[in-house]
């Protein structure tokens, strides 16, 4: 039986997870579809591309809480049923469910985005000191750098090291390295672009979209 709840929950949260955000916002705020334009990936970054701020923060926004709620829905359940058996390794399992939804999305015919937000969203709900100084990193990089990619990039990898030196190696930093991975994975154009130095910066417009306004 816990093994029942444990896989509706991972079920549940995979689902939640491939809503992507980036193309349902922009779809109801009138702009082009962000696998249109820019990088082709539908997260808030390329949405930023469209010149429509409000469109990307909120984009944002839900990508992160998608993965926040995943989990923090599943502590719930694990604290007002104990008799589900639902553990950390559960809680860590649907994390890297909602992430891997957002990257392989079905309701979008598995074509997702690369799963920054939603990472975060995840970390702070499976240890709000973790995810803090995830985001803290990213900050840092990207408000020196200027480069979005390069500060998902260096948070992928300090995520699942920060995990294990505070906590020690569970199968939550293997979950949170799993999911590192494929943000790296994920970010492989990008990597090539900041090598030849003509990857885009946090702001930078690409060619203006078909009915962009």
């Amino acid at each position: 039986m816990p093994l029942f709840w444990s896989s509706c929950l991972v079920l549940g949260a995979y689902l939640l997870g491939s809503l992507s955000f980036a193309v349902i916002v922009s779809r109801a705020m009138g702009l082009s579809d962000p696998r249109t334009y820019g990088s082709g990936n539908p997260g808030a970054t390329n949405v930023l591309r469209s010149g429509n701020k409000a469109a990307a923060v909120l984009t944002l926004l839900l990508d992160a809480l998608k993965g926040w709620v995943a989990v923090m829905l599943a502590r719930w359940l694990a604290h007002a049923m104990p008799g589900l058996g639902i553990g950390e390794g559960t809680l860590a399992l649907v994390g890297l469910a909602s992430f891997i939804g957002h990257v392989w999305p079905v309701f979008f015919r598995f074509e997702g985005g690369k799963g920054v937000a939603t990472a975060a969203g995840v970390l702070l709900a499976l240890d709000p000191y973790i995810g803090a100084l995830a985001l803290l990193t990213w900050l840092a990089v990207a408000l020196t750098t200027r480069y979005s990619s390069l500060a998902a990039l260096v948070t992928a990898v300090m995520a699942p090291l920060y995990d294990g030196f505070f906590h020690g190696p569970s199968l939550r930093t293997a979950a949170i390295t799993v999911m590192s991975a494929l943000l790296v994975w994920r970010h492989a154009a990008n990597i090539r672009k900041l090598m030849a130095g003509t990857e885009s910066k946090l702001g930078q417009k690409s060619a203006p979209p078909p009915g962009a306004g």
